[in-house]
């Protein structure tokens, strides 16, 4: 559960904090659970990631605007790239993203919510949705290939 709260936050304070909210929540809710209903994992885990939304609602408005000039640019993705990251790389790289284009790329990506159900969820509109998500893919392309041009470049003087 530590890993679907550290998808969704910047630190591991705050993923921390959330995995502590749900998991109160879940031990206060635990007569409402069904065994015929779902799996208990199952169960914590939406009650994990419903907390890590209403963290994001609740800090909605310290939202980190990127420039569009920054995030239009073009790079070519690279897929030998990602294969290289270790998964702790990656996690590292997508907390980065800012909160919105985090919360659509998990809940849309990795949690498999439409477009439609984030929208409802979030309170936003499903362009802002498919919008956000867009920028967050492009946004991490970006971020994945300045991470290995960095390491290329400290690898090489290292020699």
């Amino acid at each position: 559960m530590k890993g679907i709260c550290l998808r969704y936050t910047e630190s591991e304070d705050d993923a921390e904090d959330i995995l502590q909210e749900a998991f109160i929540r879940a031990f206060k809710s635990l007569k409402q659970f069904d065994c015929a209903q779902g799996k208990l994992g199952g169960w914590i885990r939406t009650i994990t990631i419903n907390v890590a939304i209403e963290n994001y609602r609740k800090n909605k408005t310290r939202l980190k605007h990127y420039s569009e000039h920054s995030l239009d640019q073009q790079d070519h993705y690279n897929d030998e790239i990602i294969a290289k990251l270790e998964l702790q790389e990656l996690l590292s790289i997508i907390q980065k993203l800012p909160d919105g284009y985090r919360m659509v790329f998990n809940l849309y990506a990795i949690e498999g919510f439409t477009h439609k159900e984030i929208s409802s969820t979030l309170g936003i509109s499903i362009g802002t949705s498919k919008s956000q998500f867009s920028r967050a893919k492009k946004l991490l392309q970006q971020m994945i290939l300045e991470t290995n041009k960095y390491e290329h470049i400290t690898t090489r003087h290292a020699r």
